[in-house]
């Protein structure tokens, strides 16, 4: 599902069903980011390597996926600032 923010990205929110063999390594981290969230960080970053996403979270929100052709802005923190999602992963080569 994608959704569209105010500064104009396209975003993808985050599938509520993760694949099970997955979720023992990822769900930790959720829960350290959740905690850091309740401790006051404004947002929390999750890159995933095995499925090339990264996942946004913010207190009291949904978290966002973003993936391959999708960029990343954090224009409260650190405005101006962007990444491709696709430059955090290695060149694949033929």
């Amino acid at each position: 599902m994608i959704s569209d923010v105010s500064d104009g990205l396209r975003l993808r929110k985050m599938p509520t069903a993760l694949s099970v063999q997955h979720l023992p390594r990822i769900k930790p981290l959720e829960e350290k980011i959740e905690l850091f969230l309740q401790l006051g960080s404004v947002v929390g970053i999750l890159i995933d390597p095995d499925k090339l996403t990264v996942t946004l979270y913010r207190l009291n929100q949904t978290p966002v996926m973003l993936e391959n052709g999708d960029t990343l802005t954090l224009p409260d923190l650190l405005p101006g600032w962007e990444l491709a999602v696709s430059e955090l992963w290695p060149p694949e080569f033929e």
